[in-house]
């Protein structure tokens, strides 16, 4: 017959049969006992790829069991190896194992090759995977000349390191010339092909010693790259470093150090492909560059990263998912991005899989006569091949056995006899791997037998599950029965659990669990049985636990720990502070129940643990001690108080039972309530859940309590302070099984196809489930047809899909709970619908009113209800603009979409482009989807006012006459009319003059103005018009250009010796008039003049700079500042503001050539055509030299 193994668990049931476990599969998992005769098993080997040191001796692994014990041999790259002919090839006596002996003599590359070892008996031959041996390789990298890099700051730079290549492939890291690590960030990291990437380069990074290691691990070696040395500087140095080797023309500009978005360093392109193998760390990197460093996002398209095995590495540059699996295949992005944009990369990873096993062989122990079969199923990507050798060779070449047969993947024996006994090999390759699995069929006639010891004795903790061992053996496969009690009564409870293996667990060991049990294995041939002991003891429990103290330095202090336990275990009581030994130091004492700390000191305080340890089990509790200073008339402590203790279950009732506890001290405020939670062993181990609340003056409570829960108890105390600790717990109390009484919350029927319900609920937890074998009855019909009820009984689940109902029809549901014990109370029906379709009809008479140039009111009419086939969610208008008015040619514009909730059946369209054709349709919108469009319906937009001119430049200033150019406006928003310039002069101090208009006509982009003022400055307001009205404007300033031979003048008289020794002398005698004034006001003094000043201080005279000695500046107000007197600006035009520069590079060209740069008073005034940056009140217009001149005259 054939064996069966039985399930992994079986419940034993109560009845008035013994407990029989019927094993009725072949023997799989249990060891053949090595006194019996059995074929070879390989019990250890070497790994299939086997890289050695090739400074040490080879040592080729291959350990093998078996009786008679096996010989072995080898075979090497396919053919025999005669280790005999080979004096440094030695085999270890009573193993396979072969020693080749290098370190005196020989080369490791002479035994590289491909190993397989063969153990063979009397009854099979078991071999050994492939073993190829390779010796690990170490190599120098290649000299070559490294030229420094010189680079220009915020530049990218990757630095290669291109390591030889080795065996193992060597671990690549970046080091100094001290052996430091090189500091990695989000800026600088290393890549996985060990490449240093730089996203941009800071001066700090600036150094000669980048040196690239390759560490080989296998033979313990470093190899170094020759150092990279880098300098990084601004544009101006590495053109001055350039200059003597480049021309003119070839400096570095600035261009590459400014702020850009990111690229790709690596990988290269938009797309790239990875392959993994299943199992595998999937490794995908994104290294970019860019100013500044961008940062690096990580997406899954088709789905999400899963949750447990995502990790980010070399700051999130490097994305890896452990244990990759088929499932992780397909398209990952990595976006790059900072603040001027983002980059994305997509890489398409496939995950392939070397063969792994779904199912394999097992050893086979048959009967003669019985039947049996190997199952070898291995799966993998692409499928691998299976196939079959018996004792090392080829199935379908070795001798014939009528008692076999191939099928496939599957071995069926049938009838065997002794000479069936064999080592089957199954092999499953793909391109990717193989695996290699031994097997044996042993046929044998053995009587039953224990191979537990007899008499074991078994001491559990109360409440606590108990493991009874018995470990069989026996040919055929034994049934295994399990009694208790010395005259054998049988088991007839249900709270038994046998394993596979003949192990009897009782879940939760109570008092009258203790006894005596006997395990009985009976097959055809005999029969065996072996006895052990149960003893279930008391659970260790601290009852007086250590307390809070307060004490005063140089007192004493006690700390109580009384411990209950069973009599039968001694404790050991053990003191720890702060979870480390108590100090040693003859102020600490123990006795048997207390801890005593003599004249305490500051040191002391800290948390005491008080720990009872028996052979079985373990409790401790802990109490904190706060050290103070002395005081004279200590205060009374109010604290929290102590947790109770001493809690006990009595009158244990199926659906209620009685809890008394012990109070704790109430530290001088008195307890107003007793918190009781409790928590759920068999459901919910460590989650304490709230149970009732009772008065302070209560030690007792009658509580309520579920079916099918495995309670424990706790209690705290509260008092006006706060809540104590919680007690330790009580003991556990299992409640029967009933059946439930109440049904899933949350039940909602809703379609995802046309064609389907699908029904979802919240399942009962654990708790709520009143018994084991928790399952749901599903029921639905057509809430308005006349059909009857149809019903499905599903496991615990959490949805049901119901398949082949009508479109959107509404149901009626019902979701009832079962279990092994009934039926939860008839539920409530709830209405759903089916799955919802497209809608079919599109909305009609649609009109548009256009409001005004950039709104519009769309009306429509509602479509049928029966036609949205699903719950009407609203309307989609669709618009878009089909051509400009003043536009002949049509370009495509994206359309827009709004959506109006609910049955609305009009809307407005908000921000539209004036004097512009549009059309739009509208769409029913449902659940599922839009459905068809309503015909295309047009309408036109009046015209607006336009945007301001695109551009507005004066070119060719001369001494009385400015060019404007300008760009029309973007945004015409109709047919333009004219153009409106007005424009008035400025004069040295900032005040406009009277303002001038001048209308252009519209096809004009260029006009010139003449009849102005030499060397003055003009601002221009310039703005387009339809005949809406006028549109923005567009500001500019420009200046007319200076007489040169009045220019000329200026600088002969500024430049005179006599002028320059003026102006020595005036700084003179300032210095003079400003020494006498410190020593005055040295002396106490006062300074009249000052003071005059200080009265009547005029508030445009601004103070000299202290800095550099020129005049006291005049600082612009801002923007939207009135006009000054004389001026004139339309009341709904804004000004804009431009800083002003008036030096003699304004007023004429080549002012600069006529000054010398002699630092004399006149070059204060010499400025530069181009802005210069603004800097704390500096003014934006420096005193002519003229003026400053005519001062002095």
């Amino acid at each position: 017959m054939q064996l069966k193994i039985m399930p992994k668990k079986k419940h034993l049931s109560a009845g008035g049969v013994p407990l029989i476990l019927f094993l009725c599969q072949m023997i799989s998992a249990l060891d053949v006992p090595l006194d019996l005769v059995q074929p070879p098993t390989i019990t250890q080997q070497s790994p299939k790829d086997y890289i050695i040191d090739p400074r040490e001796n080879i040592v080729i692994q291959c350990e093998a069991k078996g009786k008679p014990p096996p010989s072995f041999s080898w075979t090497r790259n396919g053919t025999h190896f005669d280790i005999d002919k080979d004096p440094l090839v030695t085999m270890k006596p009573g193993s396979g194992t072969l020693v080749i002996n290098i370190m005196s003599e020989g080369k490791a590359e002479t035994y590289e090759g491909v190993y397989q070892c063969t153990a063979r008996n009397e009854r099979g031959a078991a071999v050994s995977n492939n073993i190829v041996v390779r010796p690990s390789r170490s190599p120098l990298w290649t000299k070559e000349r490294l030229e420094p890099i010189v680079l220009q700051n915020g530049q990218s730079l990757v630095l290669p390191c291109r390591p030889p290549i080795g065996l193992p492939p060597a671990i690549i890291f970046w080091m100094d010339n001290s052996f430091q690590r090189l500091p990695q960030s989000e800026r600088v990291s290393q890549g996985l092909n060990g490449d240093l990437y730089f996203s941009n380069v800071l001066p700090e990074d600036t150094r000669e010693d980048y040196i690239c290691y390759a560490r080989f691990n296998h033979t313990q070696t470093i190899q170094q790259k020759q150092p990279i040395s880098l300098k990084v500087i601004s544009v101006d140095e590495l053109n001055d470093t350039i200059a003597a080797n480049l021309s003119d023309t070839e400096f570095y500009g600035a261009k590459s150090s400014k702020e850009r978005p990111p690229t790709f360093l690596t990988p290269e392109g938009n797309e790239s492909h990875k392959e993994e193998l299943r199992g595998n760390v999937l490794s995908l990197e994104c290294i970019a560059e860019g100013l500044p460093t961008p940062i690096i996002y990580w997406i899954k398209e088709d789905g999400m990263l899963p949750a447990n095995r995502t990790f980010y590495r070399n700051f999130k540059k490097t994305l890896q998912i452990t244990h990759v699996s088929e499932a992780d295949s397909g398209n990952y992005q990595c976006i790059a991005k900072n603040a001027l944009g983002a980059v994305h990369h997509t890489i398409s990873v496939t995950v392939k899989a070397a063969p792994y096993w779904i199912v394999a062989p097992q050893n086979l122990v048959l009967s003669p006569g019985e039947n049996g079969t190997l199952i070898c199923r291995a799966n993998g990507n692409p499928k691998p091949r299976i196939s079959w050798l018996t004792n090392g060779v080829p199935i379908e070449i070795a001798l014939d056995d009528p008692s076999r047969k191939i099928d496939g993947d599957t071995i069926i024996f049938s009838n065997v006899q002794e000479s069936s006994s064999a080592v089957y090999q199954c092999n499953a390759s793909n391109k990717y791997g193989y695996l290699l699995a031994n097997a044996f069929v042993n046929v044998l006639a053995e009587p039953p037998r224990i191979l537990t010891s007899a008499n074991t004795l078994y001491q559990v903790i109360a409440n606590r599950p108990a493991l009874l061992d018995c470990a069989f053996f026996g040919s055929p496969m034994p049934t295994i029965e399990w009694f208790k009690g010395t005259k054998g009564s049988a088991l007839h409870e249900d709270i038994y659990v046998l394993h596979d293996n003949g192990t009897l667990e009782i879940p939760v060991a109570q008092k009258d669990s203790t006894g005596t049990y006997t395990c009985v294995a009976r097959n055809k041939l005999g029969m065996a049985k072996n006895e052990v002991h149960l003893e279930i003891k008391d659970p260790t429990r601290i009852i007086k636990q250590p307390e809070y103290a307060v004490v005063q330095r140089g007192s004493k202090v006690s700390f109580e720990c009384r411990v209950k336990h069973d009599h039968t275990l001694i404790p050991t009581i053990m003191w720890l502070k702060d979870n480390g030994e108590l100090p040693n130091d003859e102020r600490f004492s123990t006795d048997k129940d207390h801890l005593v700390v003599s004249d305490v000191k500051d040191d002391d305080g800290g948390t005491y643990t008080c720990t009872a340890n028996t052979t079985l089990d373990s409790a401790s509790a802990s109490a904190v001690l706060r050290v103070v200073a002395p005081t004279p008339t200590p205060a009374p402590i109010y604290d929290v108080p102590n947790p109770p203790f001493d809690l006990e279950l009595t009158n244990q009732l199926d659906k209620s039972v009685q809890l008394t506890w012990t109070p704790g001290d109430d530290n001088n405020s008195p307890i107003t309530k007793f918190i009781i939670e409790y928590e759920d062993a068999m459901h919910d181990a460590g989650l304490w859940r709230h149970q009732a609340e009772v008065s302070g003056t209560q030690t007792t409570a009658q509580l309520k309590l579920s079916p099918y829960v495995n309670y424990s108890f706790r209690v705290m105390a509260e008092n006006s302070i706060g809540r104590s600790m919680p007690s330790e717990a009580s003991e556990q109390y299992l409640t029967k099984a009933a059946e439930p009484d109440q049904n899933p919350m949350a039940v909602e029927g809703l379609g995802t196809e046309p064609d389907n319900l699908v029904i979802t609920w919240k399942p009962l937890n654990g708790f709520q489930s009143n018994g084991p074998g928790l399952q749901y009855k599903v029921s639905w019909r057509q809430k308005d047809g006349d059909d009857e009820w149809t019903s499905v009984v599903v496991a615990n689940v959490s949805k049901y899909i119901v398949s082949g109902t009508p479109t959107f029809v509404p149901y009626l549901i019902k979701v009832q709970a079962l279990n092994d014990v009934g039926f939860a109370p008839e539920p409530a029906a709830v209405m759903g619908h089916s799955g919802e379709d497209l809608p079919m009809v599109a909305p009609g008479n649609v009109r548009v009113s256009v409001v005004n140039s950039t709104l519009a009111e769309v009306h429509w009419d509602p479509v049928p209800p029966k036609s949205v086939r699903g719950h009407l969610q609203g309307y989609r208008i669709y618009y878009w603009k089909t051509q400009s008015s003043s536009k002949r040619n049509r370009r495509h514009i994206e359309k827009k979409i709004l959506t109006f909730q609910g049955t609305k059946t009009h809307g407005m369209l908000p921000g539209l482009q004036p004097y512009s054709h549009y059309a739009l349709n509208v769409r029913v919108v449902n659940g599922k989807g839009e459905g068809p469009a309503s015909t295309d319906r047009g309408f036109h937009t009046p015209e607006g006012v336009p945007s301001a001119p695109s551009s507005l430049k004066i070119v060719n200033p001369t001494l009385d006459s400015l060019t404007l150019e300008w760009d029309p406006p973007s945004h015409p928003n109709g047919i333009l009319t004219e153009y409106i310039l007005q424009y008035q002069p400025i004069n040295s101090t900032h005040e406009l003059g009277p303002l001038v208009d001048l209308k252009i006509p519209a096809n004009k982009t260029r006009w010139t103005l003449k009849n102005l003022n030499f060397s003055t400055r003009y601002k221009f307001y310039f703005y387009a018009q339809t005949s809406v009205g006028p549109g923005s404007q567009i500001t500019e300033e420009a200046i007319t250009t200076v007489d040169e031979a009045m220019a000329s003048r200026q600088v002969d008289i500024a430049t005179q010796g006599w002028f320059i020794g003026l102006m020595c002398a005036v700084a003179l005698l300032i210095l003079i008039l400003l020494i006498v004034c410190f020593i005055r006001r040295n002396k106490g003094g006062k300074y009249p003049v000052k003071e005059k000043e200080d009265a009547h201080a005029d508030p445009e005279i601004q103070p000299m700079k202290e800095d550099d000695g020129t005049f006291g500046e005049y600082s612009d107000a801002e923007d939207h500042k009135p006009l000054k007197k004389g001026s004139r600006t339309p009341s709904d035009r804004t000004v804009k503001k431009e800083d002003s520069d008036d030096s003699l590079v304004d007023y004429g060209e080549g002012v600069n050539g006529q000054f010398n740069e002699d630092g004399s008073f006149i070059g204060q005034y010499s400025g530069k055509k181009e802005k210069e940056p603004a800097e704390g009140n500096e003014s934006s217009e420096a005193p002519s030299p003229v003026n400053a001149m005519n001062s002095f005259v």
